[in-house]
């Protein structure tokens, strides 16, 4: 049997009740939705220590950085949400973009993200939902070797957009979330389209998703 697209999701934050946690849990609910296999981690189970090339030289990968980086070469996409600091990404987020983009002996730069497609939201109790930390991420991803999806959502007023069961109280936002996570499944299951490309296009007109060795 063909392989299923695997999808990694996780939030920028270690908050215990964190509206971006939140919200990467909808757009996963999208990609299973999808036919995806999608696994939620939290960042604050790989606690890992500031980035320091003189560590890194001394000792190595921190052992958490090498867990989570064993995690992304085992998916084919991502989920990423955002909290925004100072209108850029956390600390947190970026620290484990930094850990997990370093190789190991014999291993290519940036293994754990070339060729990864991600779709990237945010939630935040601004008027901008976090958009300009958005900015940000998608840079940085896209400098890396991941393909990051053209759309993305930041959800405005988080502290009032959620529901008690972790939904979003707009329904129409709950769809564009919940998209995320079904375009990035639907990419990977669609990376090797016929041609000329169909102009009404399923599952059934592709072969089937195949992971990249």
């Amino acid at each position: 049997m063909d392989p299923i697209p695997r999808i990694l999701a996780f939030a920028g934050s270690a908050r215990t009740d964190s509206y971006n946690k939140r919200l990467v849990r909808v757009a996963a609910e999208g990609a299973r939705a999808a036919g995806a296999d999608a696994t939620i981690v939290d960042l604050r189970d790989y606690r890992m220590p500031l980035f320091d090339q003189d560590l890194e030289a001394a000792e190595g990968l921190p052992a958490k950085a090498c867990e989570l980086k064993e995690l992304m070469l085992d998916h084919d996409g991502l989920l990423i949400a955002a909290p925004e600091y100072n209108s850029s990404i956390t600390p947190l987020l970026k620290n484990t973009i930094d850990w997990v983009s370093r190789p190991s002996d014999g291993e290519n730069a940036l293994i754990a993200y070339q060729g990864k497609v991600a779709a990237i939201m945010s939630a935040s109790p601004g008027r901008l939902g976090g958009l300009r930390g958005l900015t940000h991420l998608r840079s940085i991803l896209s400098n890396i070797g991941v393909l990051v999806i053209p759309d993305q959502v930041a959800v405005a007023e988080a502290h009032n957009a959620f529901t008690s069961d972790g939904s979003l109280v707009d329904e129409k936002m709950q769809k564009l979330v919940q998209g995320l996570g079904t375009d990035v499944a639907k990419l990977l299951n669609w990376n090797r389209c016929p041609e000329p490309f169909p102009s009404e296009i399923s599952s059934a007109d592709c072969r089937p998703f195949e992971r990249a060795s």
